[in-house]
C-alpha cells in the first residue's frame, strides 16, 4: 500500500510540475488554434504541418507541435518528430469550444522531453526501491523474529524432554528452574505436579502391595484350616469352624471399609443428614468404649465448653468416627492414662468465606507415647502404620483413620492430627455448626 501510494503521489506532482513549466506557451497556442478552428467554419479539414509551424513559439527551444481531433486521431505535426515520442514525452492541452471538445494540442522540446523522462522514470525507480526494501525488509523480520522466538521459547524446549520424561512413567524428576520469570513458574510447577505424581504413584503401590497382603493372610488361614479339615476326614466339629468364620468376618469387614472408604473419596457416600446434638452422641460414644477403658485403668473424661453444640450430620456415620477415634486413643495409651474429649464452640475464617463462621470443635486427647513428625503427615493414608514391626492383627487394618477423615469431610468439616512424641496424640474434629431456630 506504502509502495503505490507513493508511486501515485511523486507521479502527479511531477505531472503539475511538467504542465506548469510550459503554461504560457500552450496559453498562447490554444488561443491561435482555436483561432484557427473558428475562422477554417469550424474544420480542421485545411490544417496542413506548415500552419502548425508557423504557430510554433519562437526562441531557443524550437519545440515541436502537434494537433489530434476529439476522436484522438493526429491530424498534423509541425516538424518530422514522430508521433509515438510527441505523444510519449509531450504535454498536451484540451482544446474546447462552446462548452465541446474539438482537439489536443501537443508540444513537444528536450526541457519537456527531460522532464517527461523524469516523470516516467522516477515514479518506477521508487516502486523497484521500495519493493526491494520492503522483501528485504520482510525477509530481516522474518529472521529476526525466528531468532527472537528460537530465543523465546528455548526455556520451553527443554522442559519438552522432561515432559516426554513424564509421560513415560518416570515420575519425581525435576526440571531445571533458571529463572523467576513466567517459564520459571512453568518449570515449579512441572517440578511440583512431579513430586506429586511419584508420590501418588508410590501410594498406589503401597495400596495395592497392603490390600494384597490383607487379603492373603486370612485367606491362607481359610486355605490351611479347610485343607486340614479334608486330610482329617470325618466329620467337622463347629469349633473348628470358628478360625474359619473369624477369617471370613475379617475379609468381609475389609472388604466394607474399603467400599466405604471408595464412596467416601468420591462423594458418594449415601447420608442421612439430620440436626444431630453432638454432645449426646458423644455421651453415648463414651458409654460404649467406658468397658475398654475400665480395663486398663485409663480415665476418660468429657468436658463441654459453649453452648452451641447442633451440627447436620448422619449420627450412624459419626458415631463410627469417634468411635475409631476413642478406640486408637484407649489402645495406644497406656495403662492408667488418660483419655480427654472435649466440645467447645468456635468461630472460624476461610479464605473462601472470610467472614467467621461458627464451627464446634472436638478434640480427643491422649497420653500415649505419642507419633514422630516424620509419620504425622501420613496418619490418614491407607494401611498407614507407624509402627511396622506391630502385628496387624494388633493393630487393625490400617484403615480407620482414612475412613474417619474421609467421612469428616463428607460432613464438610475437617480432621487433623497433632502430636509430639511422649506428650500423646490429639485428634480435632471441627464440624459447622447449626443455629437451633435453623435445626
Amino acid at each position: 500500500m506504502f509502495m503505490f501510494f507513493t508511486y501515485f503521489t511523486i507521479r502527479d506532482s511531477l505531472e503539475v510540475m511538467l504542465q506548469s513549466s510550459r503554461t504560457e506557451e500552450l496559453n498562447q497556442l490554444e488561443e491561435e488554434i482555436e483561432a484557427y478552428y473558428e475562422k477554417h467554419g469550424s474544420s480542421w479539414t485545411s490544417l496542413t504541418p506548415a500552419d502548425l509551424a508557423r504557430l510554433v513559439p519562437e526562441g531557443r527551444l524550437a519545440p515541436s507541435i502537434g494537433l489530434m481531433d476529439a476522436e484522438r486521431r493526429m491530424l498534423a505535426v509541425s516538424d518530422d518528430l514522430p508521433v509515438r515520442l510527441l505523444e510519449r514525452l509531450g504535454i498536451h492541452r484540451e482544446l474546447s469550444m462552446e462548452g465541446k471538445t474539438i482537439g489536443w494540442v501537443y508540444y513537444y522540446d528536450s526541457d519537456v522531453a527531460n522532464l517527461s523522462k523524469l516523470r516516467i522514470g522516477t515514479p518506477i525507480s521508487v516502486v523497484f526501491l521500495v519493493g526491494g526494501g520492503a522483501v528485504v525488509f520482510m525477509l530481516l523480520s522474518l529472521g529476526a523474529a525466528f531468532f527472537v522466538s528460537r530465543w523465546l521459547t528455548s526455556p520451553l524446549r527443554r522442559l519438552v524432554p522432561i515432559i516426554d520424561r513424564l509421560g513415560r512413567g518416570e515420575f519425581g524428576i525435576q526440571a531445571p528452574v533458571n529463572s523467576k520469570d513466567e517459564y520459571g513458574k512453568v518449570a515449579q510447577a512441572i517440578n511440583g505436579m512431579s513430586e506429586q505424581l511419584a508420590r501418588a504413584e508410590e501410594v498406589r503401590r503401597n495400596l495395592v502391595a497392603d490390600v494384597a497382603h490383607e487379603l492373603r493372610t486370612p485367606l491362607t488361614i481359610i486355605r490351611g484350616k479347610l485343607d486340614l479339615l479334608q486330610q482329617g476326614g470325618g466329620q467337622i466339629q463347629p469349633e473348628h469352624l470358628l478360625p474359619i468364620q473369624d477369617e471370613m468376618i475379617r475379609l468381609t469387614r475389609l472388604v466394607g471399609d474399603l467400599h466405604q472408604l471408595s464412596l467416601a473419596e468420591a462423594g458418594k457416600l449415601p447420608l442421612d443428614l439430620r440436626p444431630t446434638d453432638m454432645g449426646k452422641l458423644l455421651r453415648e460414644v463414651v458409654e460404649r468404649v467406658s468397658w475398654e477403658a475400665e480395663a486398663k485403668n485409663i480415665t476418660l473424661s468429657m468436658k463441654v465448653m459453649g453452648n452451641r453444640s447442633i451440627v447436620s450430620a448422619d449420627a450412624e456415620r459419626m458415631m463410627q468416627v469417634f468411635l475409631n477415634l476413642l478406640h486408637n486413643a484407649i489402645r495406644y495409651t497406656p495403662e492408667d492414662g488418660r483419655v480427654m474429649l472435649t466440645l467447645r464452640d468456635v468461630d472460624v475464617a476461610s479464605t473462601v468465606n472470610p467472614s467467621p463462621r461458627p464451627m464446634l470443635q472436638i478434640r480427643v486427647q491422649d497420653t500415649g507415647p505419642g507419633v514422630s513428625p516424620e509419620h504425622l503427615p501420613y496418619l490418614f493414608n491407607r494401611f498407614y502404620r507407624t509402627d511396622e514391626a506391630r502385628s496387624r492383627h494388633a493393630g487393625g487394618m490400617g484403615l480407620g483413620l482414612a475412613i474417619a477423615k474421609e467421612f469428616v469431610a463428607n460432613h464438610l468439616g475437617t480432621l487433623e492430627a497433632e502430636s509430639r512424641p511422649g506428650e500423646g496424640t490429639a485428634f480435632i474434629v471441627t464440624l459447622p455448626i447449626i443455629e437451633r431456630e435453623h435445626a
